[in-house]
């Protein structure tokens, strides 16, 4: 409305001086014919190119804003996409689109479906989306807001903690309680490891070629390395850590005798191991299914995957549950670090797992009685 009024004012002016001479008297009506003819003519020019006429607060002059780029032209010369110059600030670009709006208003246009860009990277996001409508990238001409940097939650933090803490209390209970186990009690268990060498076409047979057996504690009840009767065409020893001098006679056992010596040392005990399926066709043994202790089939270590329960590598379940590292990438196995890794996994689980047996024990003795 002041702008509207400087014009009428300035126009009033200008043609009172030049009508004056004439004899002419400029009324009303001929002012409004004669502004609504400058507006139009203004509105033609704007069309061909953006120009913000702004007013400067500080000084009252008036500024002439207008874009250069030839996107901008192409997009201004659009009717419902106006073009506000990146170097405005806030209030000046807010009255620019306010000057638009009535602009349009005074074509008969519907101020509604103007869209103003207002930054260079929105107007190139405008020109690719029309030139790759199908790009997924251009669903949005809105900037993207910035992802805001995830850190932990206190309740996160605190149930951390807390689990932390628990394990730590539930490690302590369950090794004074191991503290307090009668000496018997404890000589009951045995963990039994072997490493093999591979015999036959291609080395693809197992033939024993090293026990290691151990107790309670870890102390070593038998390491040793056993010749092999056939001939070994694959020694494993990126594996098995087995060499062709381990097993030369005189410094490894019999065959026989080893079994011998392990069938006595595992006599009336409960056989601790990792997949003793394997030990016991190297070894050629069996021993009571009720006093055999696998890790590698007791349900809590395995993993489920086709329909089917799997078992999980020893080096795996070692450093989950009792955060040790064995068997590492480039090394031999040691037997009898196994036998040992085995003994402390199962300890973690014994009094679950024994509970377990007990109860199939009497489930299965009421069977027989209902029988």
């Amino acid at each position: 409305m002041r702008e509207r009024q400087k014009k009428k004012k300035r126009y009033a002016l200008l043609h009172s001086q030049n009508q004056h001479d004439n004899g002419h008297h400029v009324t009303a009506s001929d002012e409004g014919r004669a502004l609504d003819t400058l507006e139009s003519s203004q509105t033609t020019v704007s069309k061909q190119t953006t120009v913000a006429t702004l007013k400067n607060g500080t000084s009252g002059q008036v500024n002439v804003v207008s874009t250069s780029s030839s996107t901008s032209d192409e997009l201004s010369s659009k009717p419902n996409r106006i073009v506000v110059p990146a170097n405005l600030t806030a209030k000046e670009a807010k009255k620019f689109r306010k000057d638009a709006r009535r602009r349009a208003r005074l074509e008969g246009r519907d101020e509604s479906k103007l869209v103003f860009i207002t930054t260079r990277d929105e107007t190139k996001k405008l020109k690719s989306k029309r030139s790759n409508p199908d790009d997924p990238d251009n669903d949005n001409d809105r900037p993207q807001k910035k992802r805001k940097r995830e850190f932990p939650r206190i309740n996160q933090l605190l149930e951390t903690a807390k689990e932390e803490q628990d394990k730590l209390e539930k490690e302590k209970a369950r090794k004074e309680e191991e503290a307090n186990l009668p000496a018997a009690y404890k000589a009951r268990y045995v963990a039994l490891d072997c490493e093999m060498v591979g015999i036959g076409s291609e080395g693809r047979k197992s033939a024993l070629a090293r026990v290691s057996l151990t107790d309670w504690d870890g102390n070593i009840l038998l390491d040793t390395f056993v010749q092999v009767p056939s001939r070994v065409t694959d020694f494993r020893t990126h594996v098995s850590g087995v060499k062709a001098k381990h097993i030369k006679q005189g410094a490894a056992m019999e065959v026989a005798k080893c079994r011998e010596t392990v069938a006595a040392l595992v006599k009336g005990k409960i056989l601790v191991g990792h997949a003793l399926k394997n030990d016991f066709q190297a070894l050629m043994m069996q021993h009571p299914k009720d006093d055999i202790r696998d890790t590698a089939k007791y349900r809590p270590f395995q993993r489920y995957g086709n329909l089917k329960w799997r078992p999980r590598k020893l080096r795996d379940l070692v450093k989950e549950n009792l955060d040790l590292t064995i068997q590492e990438e480039g090394q031999a196995h040691d037997s009898v670090d196994d036998a040992r890794a085995t003994m402390e996994l199962f300890k973690c689980v014994r009094k679950e797992w024994e509970e377990e047996l007990q109860e199939k024990k009497l489930k299965q003795q009421q069977k027989k009685r209902r029988r």
